[in-house]
């Protein structure tokens, strides 16, 4: 993991030839934004097609938030990060950082530090020379710097390590030493992109807890980049999900996964299952889509009205649905199906359905669940969920 490290000097204060954010002043008003785009555009020229990475953005990223940006490759999230650390200017539009107009500054005058995947540490150095780089080359009192870097390891659990060369820790260490000397300058926000990938699974979840940890105590804005789902849901207190230069959602992660607002987010966060049909039955609160008699999907209506007969899209993750052998209670969504698969994953199966309609349905139940150990491939089953786990999509 590399650092770009561009600090302004310690008590320059705010730049104020710079023009104020909207709604706010030149001098970084509390309350502003940390990082704003608007009408950010992105358009790269390659063998003479406009190509267009970021399409119309405007964004706003809280003080003091954990931020994430979420999508698949391509998705134009880590171009509107180095738009926002000055390594991409935009084609149209204007960045801002706390109020101050920063579209056309170099990265050295933006007073973020930029993390990426490759650690980048200077292997001649200790730990403590490796943190202490930044401030040394600003000039910082021999002091001040001895407390900043200490306090700085003490926050990344290197402290003891001070001595130590790069190639004697760990992966996981290494990562600690170059974020705490993006830390040690004090940003006002550390932008990283994709800095678990290098590491093994079991080490990238632990550094997923800890990276949420160092965020809280520091207190610093962080905005994070990254294609990994359970990364963004792990760790921030918001995602914006981006497909295709846009962003399709932006919300908590609780909200994301619970009520996706399109098809392209409920696919790819996390496991979902889509369902289609008409309304049978349409009131102000719910819609049902009948599939037989005794087999209904009933979905809450709670932005829009449906009429009866409209085509409805619904989602339903797979752990709120239940397995059994008797039709479920009315009032209950349910739907039969044979099993065509099963799964052990050590804490839960899955199990995959072959539906009366159609549609293949997954199901995840933890094994502790009598029906892990009585569901076998090919038994007839009825599968059943509360109506408020039905999303309506669109």
């Amino acid at each position: 993991m590399t650092d770009m490290q561009a600090p302004a000097e310690a008590g320059s204060g705010p730049r104020h030839s710079s023009a104020p954010g909207p709604g706010g002043t030149a001098n970084g008003t509390s309350g502003l934004p940390a990082i704003e785009l608007s009408g950010v555009t992105k358009d790269f020229h390659a063998s003479g097609e406009v190509i267009s990475a970021v399409r119309t953005m405007d964004l706003q990223i809280r003080e003091g938030e954990f931020f994430s940006m979420l999508g698949p490759s391509g998705c134009g999230k880590t171009t509107t990060m180095r738009m926002v650390a000055g390594f991409e200017e935009p084609t149209t539009g204007t960045v801002w950082l706390q109020g101050n107009n920063v579209t056309s500054d170099p990265p050295n005058k933006r007073d973020v530090n930029m993390v990426f995947q490759s650690y980048a540490l200077f292997p001649h150095m200790s730990v403590f020379e490796n943190v202490a780089f930044g401030l040394r080359r600003r000039q910082i009192p021999k002091d001040e710097i001895t407390t900043r870097v200490g306090q700085m390891l003490e926050i990344v659990d290197l402290s003891g390590r001070e001595n130590r060369r790069p190639r004697e820790l760990s992966g996981g260490q290494q990562q600690r030493v170059a974020l705490a000397r993006a830390l040690v300058n004090h940003p006002k926000a550390l932008l990283l992109d994709e800095p678990l990938g290098a590491l093994d699974l079991k080490l990238r979840q632990a550094m997923q807890v800890e990276l949420k940890r160092i965020q809280r105590e520091v207190g610093i804005t962080f905005v994070y980049v990254t294609h990994d789902q359970g990364e963004a849901l792990t760790m921030s207190d918001r995602i914006a999900v981006m497909n295709d230069g846009l962003i399709e959602q932006l919300a908590t992660p609780r909200e994301i996964y619970e009520h996706p607002a399109s098809r392209f987010v409920a696919g790819f966060i996390g496991t979902s299952n889509l369902l289609t049909g008409n309304a049978a039955k349409a009131s102000a609160s719910e819609a049902v889509i009948e599939v037989s008699a005794d087999e209904r999907v009933i979905v809450p209506i709670r932005d829009a009205s449906v009429a009866v007969g409209a085509p409805l899209e619904v989602t339903v993750r797979p752990e709120k649905i239940e397995l059994g052998t008797q039709p479920p209670p009315a009032g209950s969504c349910a739907l039969r199906g044979s099993v065509t698969e099963v799964v052990y994953l050590g804490t839960s199966t899955n199990f995959t359905i072959a539906t009366t309609t159609g549609a293949e349905i997954v199901v995840f139940q933890q094994n502790s669940a009598s029906a892990s150990d009585v569901v076998a491939r090919g038994d007839s089953i009825w599968l059943s969920w509360q109506p408020e786990h039905s999303y309506l999509i669109g």
